[in-house]
């Protein structure tokens, strides 16, 4: 059975203000005897309220590096993005900030709940969509209250793919993410990815195609990532893991594979040109040093080692005898 709840009738609240009044009860006294279990909390300038996220910016940092080079391959054009602010708001303050039409794509970052949007601006969709189909990405169609065409939203679908891709790669150094796009959308107003007084926070980029700029927004809900506020907080070891593991992993396997020249020196010898368009098959060219001796190894013309040349399975060998400490030899 529940508790009562501890609500003061009339007559109770009456006998109090009398006693305050009649000096029975002080009320400075009353509060220190619960100083210790009562908590200040600043509700309009917590960090919860203004929807500040720690160092979130930095996966967006590396979402760019990412996405330049995609944009790029797709699109066949120098791409540039930066990074115009973050901010947080209400949602409903956010959805009256879009323009009618904007392309916005709808989507979840699993296993983190609630959803998530990226919106377009008009002329960048226009853009974007032109340079796909082989054009300038100059937007020659007036842009003021046109709906986007069932195809341009199917080609910014694969854009919106090649984003959230790049999204989920940025993610990776802090949380482990699967980036699922569930729909695309014109009208902010059938736009519900959260109640309008929830907060959500955005991070706007500019996106410049050579000669077309337009901006690229993000909307995440602040409920989304307060379950791993403390991963973002740990700024220090995210920049630490900001390098791409994998791709480390792969430049390393491929340096290891790449072929090296590599040069046994027998000796030298100084010839005259004339002694040199002399020479014939089976003439004899006498070296500076025994081929019994020592000889210099060099690796892409670098001397690196010293050994003793041989015959290991009936090829010629040389055996490694130490290191060449004088580079200039």
């Amino acid at each position: 059975m529940a508790a009562a709840e501890k609500i003061l009738t009339k007559a109770e609240i009456e006998a109090l203000l009398n006693a305050v009044f009649d000096g029975r009860i002080e009320p400075e006294k009353e509060l220190a005897k619960t100083e210790g279990s009562v908590v200040t909390y600043d509700l309009f300038n917590s960090e919860a309220h203004k929807g500040f996220v720690p160092n979130l910016d930095i996966i967006y940092d590396s979402f760019i590096r990412y996405s330049r080079v995609s944009l790029s391959n797709r699109l066949r054009k120098s791409v540039e993005i930066k990074k115009i602010g973050a901010r947080s708001y209400k949602f409903d303050d956010f959805l009256q900030t879009l323009p009618s039409p904007v392309c916005m794509g709808i989507f979840i970052i699993e296993p983190l709940k609630g959803a998530a949007l990226i919106s377009f601006d008009s002329t960048l969709v226009l853009s974007l969509v032109d340079s796909l189909l082989g054009g300038t990405g100059s937007a020659k169609v007036p842009v003021a209250n046109r709906m986007f065409t069932s195809i341009e939203l199917r080609l910014m679908e694969k854009i919106v793919g090649d984003v959230l891709q790049d999204l989920e790669k940025a993610w990776a150094p802090l949380y482990a993410t699967h980036m699922n796009l569930l729909r695309m959308e014109m009208n902010p107003r059938l736009i519900s990815i959260v109640p309008p007084e929830y907060q959500i926070v955005t991070m706007s980029l500019k996106l410049q195609i050579e000669d077309i700029s337009g901006n690229i927004m993000f909307a995440i809900p602040y409920m989304t990532i307060d379950p791993i506020r403390d991963k973002l907080k740990a700024g220090m070891q995210f920049d630490l893991m900001a390098i791409d593991p994998q791709w480390s992993s792969r430049l390393s396997a491929e340096i290891l594979e790449a072929p090296m020249e590599t040069i046994v020196e027998m000796g030298n010898a100084r010839i005259t040109l004339r002694e040199l368009l002399e020479l014939v098959p089976g003439d004899t060219i006498m070296l500076d040093k025994p081929s019994s001796g020592e000889m210099l190894v060099k690796v892409e013309g670098v001397p690196k080692y010293f050994g003793i040349p041989g015959i290991r399975h009936g090829n010629k060998a040389i055996q490694i005898s130490k290191i060449c400490s004088n580079r200039g030899q």
